[in-house]
């Protein structure tokens, strides 16, 4: 059976829990937006996946910048600033007593227009804000036994035709890459640039470790990934030599080592690739060391959270 890197262990305590909608907390059967909202209209908006560990959002500076950066780029007023975001989140996580394997979906589209149509200008109220905070655990296996990918037809386009850095609400081609990829009995589907280098996968970034170097793509064509960021970020931190290049399948297929990486699972191996196994076809030895400090910058990221909220 296949699987992704956001196969999770299911939680029955998710039955019940409340969904922050517009202000307000609601079930998650009453937990829902207009037909007229932009979002399921024409996919116009823009979001966020968080993880909250002992009681706070990691890393939640940077998926902000990212968010109202994104919003920005579409010309899409939010409509509350970061801190009073940031409210909304504590406050959905108080609301439902959740402090530790939580993952957090915060989605914000335009909001609701007068009309089914793609203009901007028809819109007639303010941008739709939703929280839905579940817990969330990733399947410990993933972590160990890694994933299978396939390389997709599928492309990660030039960003006049649609700019990879949005975090948009518009993911049909990544969806499309998905279904090839499990079609094809994969977990995951691996993305080409325009000119053939190596892009990213459809949910998550990718990695390979050659000669005790760590490379992943130069990141033309892919979201700014928090935690592809981070990663680059304790590797070198940790004298691991970490570069952002050009490199093609052939550089794949003959890798020592290769991952992904993501907000929800953090660091999970790649064991084959292709139809072809990558260096053991087990987790390595860079991986399980990038694990052990990817999993120390979030515990530090944390302490300086909560240091700041006792200070404030």
């Amino acid at each position: 059976m296949t699987h992704g890197s956001h196969d999770y262990v299911d939680d029955p305590r998710n039955r019940d829990i409340l969904i922050y909608v517009n202000g307000e907390m609601k079930r998650r059967e009453e937990a829902t937006v207009s037909v007229f909202d932009s979002g399921f209209i024409l996919g116009d908006g823009v979001w966020e996946g968080l993880r909250v560990v002992d009681g706070h959002p990691a890393f939640l500076d940077a998926h902000l910048d990212r968010l109202y950066e994104g919003a920005k780029a579409i010309a899409m007023e939010i409509g509350l600033d970061r801190y009073a975001l940031t409210a909304a989140i504590e406050s959905t996580l108080r609301a439902n007593a959740m402090h530790d394997g939580v993952h957090i979906r915060l989605m914000v589209t335009r909001g609701l227009k007068r009309t089914p149509y793609q203009d901007p200008r028809v819109v007639v109220g303010p941008a739709t804000i939703v929280i839905i905070p579940e817990y969330k655990k990733p399947l410990p296996e993933t972590a160990e036994k890694g994933l299978k990918l396939f390389t997709v037809h599928v492309r990660r386009g030039y960003p006049d035709v649609q700019d990879q850095k949005l975090n948009s609400h518009s993911k049909l081609n990544c969806i499309t890459a998905c279904i090839q990829a499990y079609t094809a009995g994969a977990d995951e589907g691996l993305m080409l640039d325009p000119h053939g280098f190596v892009a990213t996968c459809n949910s998550t970034h990718f990695f390979i470790a050659r000669k005790g170097e760590v490379w992943t793509s130069t990141g033309q064509y892919c979201l700014g990934g928090i935690t592809r960021s981070n990663v680059l970020t304790v590797c070198r931190e940790a004298s691991i030599p970490a570069l952002e290049k050009s490199f093609s399948l052939t550089d794949v297929y003959g890798a020592d080592e290769a991952f992904v990486t993501g907000t929800f699972a953090g660091v999970v191996p790649v064991r084959e690739i292709d139809g072809r196994k990558i260096g053991s076809g087990q987790r390595g030895p860079i991986v399980e060391r990038i694990q052990s400090l990817y999993k120390d910058l979030v515990r530090r990221d944390i302490a300086a959270r909560k240091a700041n909220t006792v200070s404030a």
